[in-house]
């Protein structure tokens, strides 16, 4: 299964297209052939959307389901928009709107559709896109087809014209052997003017989608706003449930100790004239409590930061992390400096709770562990041979993994079929502050 929170990959910028290119020509019409065939599906979501709203029955019925069936189909569009042409579409700002309470009918199915502006949006793109979107990835093929049809008539025009009591290509009748060899050249034009226009139909078709489906300006920033409402909210509640941590472990480990050692002073105080040996037992007891306390103290400051993170940086730190964890990891880091230290310490912390749970749940026998920095993003990747399985939504881990990441804007990506392997993926943007010090 494998669960997302924002899009991984950076795409291109997109760039005109310049020239002409007969292998670039034959990929942009097989791209024009798939975008003809993904309009033919969204003309299959918009007839299960008009069918879902005009259904007799309670509640939105289907409607719900079909409009997720239409949001899948523009992801898609999406991909190849960024993948073909590199024309970023950005997704949409949120999950589709809550169904309302009580609401029933065709007026009501479309109200909650068009109450929410992404939905309304993807609405009215997969009713237009069976047209538009249809002819402007079929235009290169149709010239195409009409090039070879007119190719075919200088060799067959004359008997057909006869056979079918007239026949014309375009502007020109077929009457006889002359006007059959300029349908020919007519067709034969248009092969090169297809393999020109393929890639240009393809790169417009892009842009196309984009003016349907990309969110406005407004929507952006009202997105991006609740976004950091929400981690912020999210850091707030973590650093309150860090400091009830540290409150409890101080209470319950080291501060008990240390009264414990004071009320042993206070006992070897009270004995020291009448039993010397007795104080010799209670200081030895102290002395314990003080190693025991301070043993502690350590621990505490190694889960809230730990030294080999301050001192070596985040490889070395994860480097540590592998040679304690019961499962076999391999780590392979390229930085060429180090992240700042919050940023440092989130990836940190990430990765020794994955580890943890490989470790407890995946029964895997080895795991792998890639850092790198690329294009202003630490990318860290733990792979694990696993029985996989592992679903973000459905555990407290990843998702305490996930709110810890998107307090800097990184995200976090979980591939994990059943029988595995798992691969989670974590991106987090950053500068590298200082050049690395380490040889990896």
């Amino acid at each position: 299964m494998e669960h997302s929170t924002m899009q991984l990959a950076e795409t291109r910028p997109p760039e005109e297209i310049k020239g002409f290119s007969v292998s670039a020509g034959i990929v942009g019409l097989r791209h024009a052939l798939a975008l003809c065939w993904t309009a033919f599906a969204a003309l299959g979501r918009s007839l299960a959307v008009s069918s879902a709203i005009s259904l007799v029955g309670p509640g939105l019925g289907m409607v719900p389901r079909a409009m997720e069936g239409v949001r899948s189909l523009s992801a898609r569009r999406r991909e190849l928009a960024a993948r073909w042409s590199g024309v970023h579409i950005p997704p949409p700002p949120g999950p589709l709107p809550p169904v309302p309470a009580g609401a029933s009918g065709a007026v009501a199915r479309y109200r909650w559709i068009m109450s929410d502006p992404q939905t309304r949006r993807e609405f009215v793109w997969v009713l237009a896109d069976p047209i538009a979107g249809a002819f402007l990835a079929f235009f290169p093929i149709a010239l195409v087809l009409s090039g070879v049809w007119g190719i075919g008539l200088a060799f067959f025009g004359v008997p057909l014209s006869v056979e079918w009591d007239g026949l014309w290509y375009q502007f020109i009748p077929i009457e006889g052997p002359v006007t059959a060899v300029l349908a020919g050249v007519l067709g034969a034009l248009q092969l090169p003017l297809a393999l020109w226009a393929a890639p240009r139909a393809v790169r417009k078709h892009a842009l196309y989608t984009r003016s349907m489906l990309a969110p406005s300006e407004n929507e952006l920033m009202a997105s991006r706003i609740e976004h950091l409402a929400t981690t912020r909210s999210d850091a707030v509640d973590t650093q309150m449930t860090e400091i009830r941590r540290i409150e409890r472990d101080l209470h319950d480990g080291a501060q008990a100790r240390l009264v414990a050692m004071g009320m042993t002073l206070d006992a070897a105080e009270h004995l020291l004239d009448a039993n010397p040996e007795a104080v010799r037992a209670l200081l030895i007891e102290a002395r314990q409590s003080s190693s025991k306390a301070l043993e502690e103290l350590r621990n505490l400051v190694r889960g809230i930061h730990p030294p080999v993170l301050a001192d070596r940086g985040l490889a070395d730190a994860v480097r540590a992390l592998a040679m304690v964890c019961p499962v076999t990891t391999e780590v392979t880091v390229d930085l060429p400096g180090r992240p700042e230290m919050p940023v440092e310490s989130a990836a940190y912390f990430a990765v020794s709770e994955i580890l943890t749970n490989v470790a407890k749940h995946a029964h895997a026998g080895r795991a792998w562990i890639d850092i790198r920095y690329d294009h202003g993003m630490l990318r860290l990747t733990v792979t694990d041979d696993g029985q996989g399985g592992a679903d973000a939504s459905r555990g407290t881990g990843l998702r305490g993994i996930e709110r810890r990441l998107a307090t800097f804007d990184g995200v976090l990506a979980v591939n994990s079929p059943v029988n595995g392997p798992t691969m989670v993926t974590m991106e987090l943007p950053c500068v590298l502050s200082s050049p690395k010090t380490t040889s990896f």
